[in-house]
């Protein structure tokens, strides 16, 4: 059984940082690209990074987050600094075949909180 699994979630103060990590198991997913996406309140969920080939990340946490990979650990991480309240969300990883398409990420999260107070 497949499973992706995130910590490292919680609550923080504007300008300090939280490093998630998605650790997978049965499987290993080398090779294949791995995101995060976010989801806050009354909104539709967003990608945020990702990390296959290359790195992508949304414009609005570019210079801020950075994702990398672990693929002995099979495991994927983001490192979030400077956040601001608006990052405040519920904050997936995922596994798929493609890094900017949700729609071919298969494997998903049960999500962490990531909470910014001002």
């Amino acid at each position: 059984q497949v499973q992706l699994v995130e910590s490292g979630g919680g609550l923080v103060q504007a300008g300090g940082s939280l490093r998630l990590s998605c650790a997978a198991s049965g499987r290993s997913f080398r090779g294949y690209p791995m995101g995060w996406f976010r989801q806050a309140p009354g909104k539709e969920r967003e990608f945020v990074a990702g990390i296959g080939r290359t790195t992508r990340y949304a414009d609005s946490v570019k210079g801020r987050f950075t994702v990398s990979r672990d693929n002995e650990k099979n495991t994927v991480y983001l490192q979030m600094n400077t956040l601001a309240p608006e990052d405040t969300a519920v904050y997936y990883c995922a596994a798929g075949r493609s890094l900017l398409n949700e729609a071919l990420y298969t494997y998903w999260g049960q999500g962490t909180q990531v909470t910014v107070s001002s």
